[in-house]
């Protein structure tokens, strides 16, 4: 996929935001490299940067700063924002991002909900809209209400599309990111193999890139998070279905086939119900939504069964659940409070064995379990944690609200396009 040649001067390059600086380098044919350096270190700062910051934060010579600042002033992507005077001499100019200079757009399709955001250059969300996913299992549907939501969206905050790189779609695992295909998702009926990103990039004349919704969020918290946190974590995404993002310096962990954090068969319960994997009581039939609907109509929480293959049956069920539990009601709580002990439990695998120390919870239901899950989550994985005595486990709630997904599909788009990946510098790549 080709993302805006003029907004990376060059082929699109991809990479996730570190908290510090990266090094530029001087080799002439390496130019496109060192833009995206020197806008991704103008984008993380808050008030902008002279030259001479510039040249300290990215080591790059003066000359080549000089030239890279005229191309990205030229194009918009920044602008003269000021002048700072620091010990003698002349004051220093400041260059900072024009937000207004690029836009891309957020699609995260839930099998309950579809939700879409439009992202400036600085990551601010200045739009956003959400609508029931359809139910009908022909995939074309569900294609054609995005692009209408995408449109509208777009015309809504009078954004003009010539500056929109492109639209991310984050989506429910499996998928081929090679060929853009959603595989199978478990909770839509009737998608398998569905060329999502051709299809969607055909209808609305816009580059498309499918990210696998885990791995969005992930990249949505590492993009609008504290800059100052740590730099491995899990990400715990809460929806539909439960997945888990991992994040190790530099980036998100995708895998070979970019579909890292299914960890729905992870035992959580060894003595639970079977899963269709041949194991007990996995994550996938003890703490997803409509496990925990169902139980709560055995225990008698509800007095009506509820029609689990309905994504849209089982939210509302769920919500209530939420609510029930909320207002005190013993069994919902204890429901509430298992799911929570359960998760931590999976969570617990994946910081162990990658030495991680940070857990940020999010995704369109953490809202609703946040008050639970932070009351108990944290002294759960604290006594699941092997080396506790070296560091704790730290747990947070995402800042980005419900969108994450969303958000995080926009910010991957940005991704491809403006932050420097090193592993393009390697001569045969």
């Amino acid at each position: 996929m080709v993302i805006d040649t003029d907004l990376t001067g060059g082929r699109p390059l991809s990479a996730v935001p570190r908290t510090t600086a990266r090094r530029g380098t001087n080799l002439p044919r390496m130019g496109d490299f060192n833009q995206t350096v020197v806008l991704d270190a103008i984008r993380r700062s808050r008030s902008g940067l002279s030259r001479v910051e510039l040249a300290a934060a990215t080591g790059l010579s003066a000359q080549t700063l000089s030239n890279i600042a005229k191309r990205l002033l030229d194009q918009s992507l920044v602008v003269e924002s000021g002048k700072v005077q620091s010990g003698r001499g002349k004051p220093r100019t400041v260059l900072s991002l024009n937000p207004t200079a690029r836009y891309a757009v957020g699609v995260h399709l839930d099998p309950a909900v579809t939700t879409c955001v439009i992202l400036d250059l600085s990551g601010k969300v200045v739009a956003r809209s959400t609508v029931r996913t359809p139910t009908a299992t022909d995939p074309e549907v569900t294609i054609d209400v995005m692009v209408t939501a995408i449109t509208e969206l777009l015309d809504k905050a009078s954004v003009n599309q010539d500056r929109v790189i492109g639209v991310g779609v984050a989506s429910p695992g499996p998928i081929d990111s090679k060929r853009g295909i959603m595989v199978k998702p478990p909770n839509l009926h009737g998608w398998k193999d569905v060329p999502i990103r051709d299809a969607l990039s055909r209808k609305t004349g816009l580059p498309v890139v499918l990210e696998k919704d885990v791995a969005a969020a992930a990249v949505a918290e590492i993009w609008g998070g504290d800059w100052d946190s740590r730099e491995h974590f899990v990400f715990v995404y809460l929806g539909t279905g439960i997945g888990m993002g991992l994040v190790s310096g530099e980036g998100v962990i995708r895998g070979s086939s970019q579909n890292a954090g299914e960890v729905g068969h992870i035992v959580v319960d060894p003595d639970g119900p079977e899963c269709v994997c041949g194991l007990r009581g996995c994550l996938a039939v003890t703490c997803m939504p409509a496990n925990l609907v169902n139980e709560a109509h055995e225990l008698g929480v509800f007095p009506d069964p509820v029609d689990t293959s309905d994504p849209v049956s089982v939210e509302a069920a769920f919500i209530s659940l939420c609510k029930i539990a909320g207002s005190g009601d013993e069994q919902a709580r204890a429901i509430i409070e298992k799911s929570a002990r359960r998760v931590a439990k999976a969570a617990s695998v994946l910081t162990n064995a990658l030495d991680f120390d940070r857990v940020v919870f999010g995704g369109p239901y953490w809202p609703m379990l946040s008050e639970v899950y932070l009351d108990i989550v944290p002294e759960a994985l604290h006594a699941l944690t092997v080396e506790h005595s070296i560091h704790p486990v730290q747990v947070d709630g995402t800042v980005l609200g419900t969108d994450v997904g969303a958000v995080g599909a926009a910010c991957t788009v940005f991704n491809n396009a403006i932050s420097p990946q090193t592993k393009r510098l390697l001569l045969n790549s």
